[in-house]
């Protein structure tokens, strides 16, 4: 990445999610704002760093709502470091980290330490880590951490696993709403879950893999919509992965219930067809969907009924995940690689416009985890990436900043990389 404060990016194509527009121009950039933007600019310095944007995307820093860090308790995994430098490498000028680590966050103390470590680590060309906080305490799972303690530190709350007591998820959310924080809540019911691994269905019985039904996933939903409906307060519904879920977010939105929802971004991309591979990095929670899932998740994105894609990054070390299938802990890389997929997959094949797979990655997930999204153009962008959707790399060690490999994609070539970001 350049490191001039001038530079001067010609026939670029510039993406504007807030304004809805998607049009070819010059922009000149001084130090990281907009100092012009026209269809051709004839007049500028000498020395200023031009940069040939035919064919490149020019729009807002990609935000992720939730991915996990290895930092602290399982470094082998991932650091806070390795995790700026991975979400820089794949445009994400801000990540927000899930609070599972070890010790979780649900201490003020481990807050403060996870902000200043990585404040260590940032700059204005890099991504910037923010931090989910516990709604209770880890141990016992009922009680209630000091949540307004933790409040001015963290971006909003989670347990990143299902609150299966309602009586204490209707006093979270009592609790919760003056406080004015995003609270972050798993649509999964355990009981009904078992010991599955891939998505219940006719797969599952060829492969000989304990399924997981879509009933897991929509009763839980049900039920926390109806605490929703009876206390009011906004809630975020994280990794909606069935078309029962996805009708279920859209009543309820109809009825005018407070509430956001998002999507990872594999479910997007991939099915139960995937898993004939028994490739553990397709070992994921909740477990890809059939087809009809697949594409009721793409139609949510398309109407607004799904929010935002979150990347849901989650490393290992190779001998966590070199096991069987069943026995593999759940999860996948995607930092470095979803913007490449995604933007491969599904706006170059039409599945998705631009504009729509942009402001699921980038000002929507800001919006529901409580942000004001930046005005890429008015605010004289204040983040900001480069993106050359031609170019070709190899998903391997050498090409990656994350610490892990668990993805089904390594190996293999991608098309798509981030060239600059300005944060």
């Amino acid at each position: 990445m350049t490191t001039l404060a001038s530079t001067l990016v010609q026939q670029v194509r510039v993406l504007n999610p807030l304004s809805a527009s998607d049009y070819i121009a010059d922009v000149w950039l001084e130090d990281g704002k907009i100092k012009a933007i026209a269809p051709r600019i004839a007049s500028y310095p000498e020395e200023i760093n031009i940069i040939n944007g035919e064919g490149c995307i020019l729009a807002p820093g990609l935000n992720d709502l939730y991915s996990r860090s290895g930092e602290p308790g399982n470094e082998e995994r991932d650091t806070l470091v390795s995790l700026i430098k991975a979400a820089t490498a794949g445009g994400f000028t801000s990540v927000s980290i899930l609070p599972n680590t070890d010790p979780p966050v649900d201490r003020t103390n481990i807050v403060h330490s996870l902000l200043q470590k990585s404040q260590r680590h940032t700059s204005n060309r890099t991504a910037r880590l923010q931090f989910w906080g516990s709604l209770t305490m880890a141990r016992s799972g009922q009680q209630l951490t000091e949540l307004a303690d933790l409040a001015p530190g963290v971006i909003g709350f989670t347990d990143n696993r299902p609150i299966e007591n309602l009586g204490l998820l209707r006093r979270l959310l009592e609790y919760i709403k003056p406080l004015g924080k995003p609270i972050a809540l798993v649509g999964l019911n355990p009981q009904l879950q078992g010991n599955g691994v891939m998505r219940e269905g006719i797969m599952s019985t060829r492969l000989g893999l304990p399924g997981n039904p879509e009933m897991a996933e929509t009763s839980a939903l049900a039920a926390i919509l109806e605490v929703v409906a009876a206390v009011n307060t906004p809630v975020h519904l994280m990794r909606i992965s069935t078309a029962g879920g996805v009708r279920l977010v859209a009543r309820a939105k109809d009825m005018g219930l407070p509430i956001t929802a998002s999507v990872s971004w594999m479910h997007l991309l991939l099915n139960t067809e995937a898993v004939a591979s028994y490739d553990t990095s397709l070992r994921l929670e909740p477990p890809l969907g059939n087809e009809i899932d697949r594409l009721a998740l793409l139609d949510g994105i398309k109407c607004g009924t799904i929010d935002a894609i979150a990347v849901d990054h989650s490393s290992y070390t190779y001998e966590e995940k070199t096991v069987t299938f069943a026995e593999a802990p759940p999860g996948a890389i995607g930092l470095e690689l979803a913007l490449p997929l995604l933007w491969d997959n599904l706006v170059t094949k039409g599945e998705l416009s631009a504009l729509q797979l942009w402001s699921a990655l980038s000002i929507n997930p800001a919006g529901c985890s409580g942000r004001t999204p930046v005005n890429f153009i008015s605010d004289n962008m204040a983040c900001g990436i480069l993106f050359d959707p031609r170019k070709v790399w190899r998903v391997q060690r050498d090409n990656l900043q994350t610490l892990g490999n668990n993805t089904p994609w390594w190996g293999q070539c991608l098309r798509g990389r981030v060239l600059e970001m300005w944060n």
